[in-house]
């Protein structure tokens, strides 16, 4: 086995990786970027290497600066992880001229799967089903459009080389078709350097369903069985599960068949997912795949009992694959859930900025999280926002389901937004629930998912207030400050909180250890105390409760049970001194930090209402910035390639007169 390794990523993946090859006694090297210095990937690996700056294009990307630091450090082998640099062929190949083992396929395996178009010919050949549609060679808009006219609409425009939901374009009348398949290119050449698309037949209400295959040197390859995936938002995964619920074993066998003939065809070694669009009868097409370790590998991994990260390691290190078909067995059901830092309810707007608390449910045999982001840490516009995975297993899908709501409603973040609670309202879906499962499902659920309505109660006012009361601000209890404290002066105190612009106050009094909180006209009696800076043990109204809590100069973010995986936030009241807000200055600005990806207006330009003026791009999320109504854009401020903070102004805009 090789004896140290290393992992050419960072965050929860190599975290990940360093993971088994500790278990297997394999040293690890770390490589970071100036805004990961701190990262848990850097403090867990045995060697750290800084390979430049904050952009992954400066640092990740460095294919040369990479190969030099494993060289230096004496590895033999280079883990990808997923994303970067993972399906590259030309780091593929660097490795192998340098004579470093890639953790990875064949070079020419990914260059056969990296082109959509080449790989759905080579799928073809290996009757592997294929989705209706053209994918050659000819980029001619008139022929493309005839091959959508002879498809049917509606149609998706995909991007040859894309992958991560960029790059695709659902037309669904003929009159449109021109205009999306440019847009389309635009968006391609610039994601990927390569502007070519195929047009497929657009499955209406599809699932998406992958196939989990491994190869090895000697020409066995086998499947672990299949992850549903549909549960999507932007094109992005957000909940999988392992193995496909609510499909016939028939069609499975089908896909699992296809999934192997896939990868024989190409000669694949290691670990790869053949990816599938599947109709509601369980029909299944070959969408592509991705010839690499998945994000949601830790569902089959817990379905199947099999490591696959060492699986990796075995098989790249020349060994043949530990089990045969026969061998592998599949068992319950798991569930993952992908805790992002964004606002679902804000158009998935990411959130940047630091932790300040982190707390996990505990870690057991059906209970696992993956993750890289520890308390204090900072999420930046740099990288994939994903704060962690939680994943869970259950007897069956309804055990599964159960367990991950209770995991998620003790997943308690605070500092910044998070999907916690937007994950377990999927799970509270009757679509999720009853398995009516495609990737429109979020849509689908968008007033319930997108537009919660949480009612606080006096109850949880009063826990509030209390915890409050006792932590002082993190000062000492107020009852012990001498503007409170008077020998003989009245023992009460109004404590007032701040729930969505309603203030509630909460007055106090005692008796010895007894508390009575009045809310309103509502009365209750607590004891407890402040057990860490977290938790309050009490006892309301003769219930003893394990409160869960983050403070912060900005208010109290409760925890609570009955509220699922909801986080209540209450804020201090604010002084008001009485000054006017200035308002907008008129200015088009940055909804959220990120980087400026194009850039097409100039000083002195006569725009059109919704006409768009620049993009900017935030963790894999792209925004277009669009002319409020006819105008002038009197300047332009950044160009492409520029960092920009949430608030900057971007363009000046003086609309026409009236």
């Amino acid at each position: 086995m090789f004896r140290k390794i290393l992992i050419a990523n960072r965050g929860e993946i190599a975290c990940r990786v360093i993971k088994t090859c500790k278990n297997l006694g394999i040293a690890t090297v770390a490589v970071y970027s100036d805004a990961d210095k701190n990262a848990q990937h850097v403090k867990q690996a045995d060697e750290a290497v800084h390979i430049g700056e904050s952009q992954v294009s400066k640092s990740y990307l460095l294919m040369d600066k990479i190969i030099e630091v494993a060289k230096a450090t004496g590895a033999e082998a280079i883990h990808p992880g997923y994303g970067f640099l993972s399906e590259n062929d030309q780091f593929a190949k660097a490795c192998a001229d340098n004579g470093i083992v890639f953790i990875g396929p064949p070079v020419e395996a990914i260059l056969a799967m990296g082109l959509k178009a080449t790989s759905k010919a080579l799928m073809e050949k290996a009757n592997v089903p294929l989705t209706p549609g053209y994918h050659g060679e000819n980029q001619d808009p008139t022929f493309l459009k005839e091959q959508a006219d002879r498809i049917g609409y509606p149609v998706l425009i995909k991007a040859s080389a894309g992958g991560g939901g960029k790059g695709m374009s659902l037309v669904e009348r003929a009159e449109n078709f021109l205009e999306s398949l440019s847009s389309c290119k635009r968006e391609a050449l610039s994601s990927f350097g390569n502007d070519d698309v195929l047009i497929e037949r657009y499955i209406v209400n599809p699932r998406h369903v992958e196939v989990q295959i491994f190869g090895d040197s000697f020409g066995n390859v086998v499947h672990l069985f299949e992850r549903d995936c549909s549960v999507q938002r932007r094109h992005q995964k957000v909940i999988e599960e392992a193995p496909a619920p609510n499909i016939s074993e028939d069609k499975l066998a089908q896909m699992r068949t296809a999934a192997i003939n896939a990868g024989r065809a190409v000669g694949y070694v290691g670990a790869g997912t053949v990816e599938f669009i599947v109709e509601q009868d369980g029909t299944a097409y070959f969408m592509e795949m991705n010839t690499r370790l998945q994000v949601e590998h830790p569902v089959t991994e817990m379905i199947t009992g099999v490591d696959l990260v060492e699986w990796q390691l075995r098989v790249a290190y020349g060994e043949p694959l530990p089990k045969s078909q026969d061998e592998l067995t599949s068992t319950g059901h798991a569930l993952e859930a992908r805790i992002y830092a964004e606002i679902p309810e804000q158009g998935y707007l990411p959130a940047t900025g630091k932790i300040t608390h982190l707390s996990y449910p505990d870690v057991t045999d059906s209970v696992r999280i993956d993750s890289g982001i520890v308390a204090g840490d900072e999420i930046t516009t740099f990288y994939d926002p994903m704060i962690a995975k939680l994943i869970v297993w259950g007897k069956n899908r309804d055990e599964a389901i159960g367990k991950l709501r209770h995991a998620l409603s003790q997943t308690h973040i605070d500092g910044l937004g998070n999907n916690i609670a937007f994950l377990e309202r999927i799970l509270r879906t009757d679509s999720f629930k009853d398995v009516k499962l495609d990737t429109n499902l979020i849509a689908r659920e968008e007033d319930f998912l997108l537009r919660p309505t949480i009612q606080v109660d006096d109850e949880l006012i009063a826990k509030t207030a209390f915890i409050k009361l006792l932590s002082g601000l993190g000062k000492g209890s107020i009852w012990q400050k001498s503007s409170l404290w008077r020998l003989n002066a009245p023992t009460t105190q109004t404590v007032k909180i701040v729930h969505q612009d309603e203030t509630h106050m909460v007055t106090f009094s005692h008796d010895n250890d007894v508390w009575t909180a009045n809310v309103g006209d509502k009365s209750f009696t607590l004891t407890g105390s402040l057990t860490d800076d977290h938790t309050a043990d009490m006892t309301i109204d003769g219930k003893r409760q394990n409160v869960a809590f983050s403070q912060s100069a900005d208010g109290v973010t409760v925890f609570d049970d009955r509220f699922g995986a909801n986080a209540i936030k209450f804020t201090h009241p604010k002084a008001d001194y009485g000054t006017d807000d200035d308002g907008d200055s008129g200015g088009l600005t940055a909804p959220m930090p990120g980087v400026i990806v194009d850039v097409r207006v100039s000083s002195g330009q006569s725009v059109s209402k919704d006409e768009i003026l620049l993009t900017m791009e935030a963790m894999k999320i792209v925004y277009t910035i669009k002319a409020p109504e006819d105008g002038t854009v009197s300047e332009v401020y950044y160009q492409a390639g520029d960092q920009v903070k949430a608030g900057d102004e971007l363009v000046a805009f003086a609309p026409n007169d009236q």
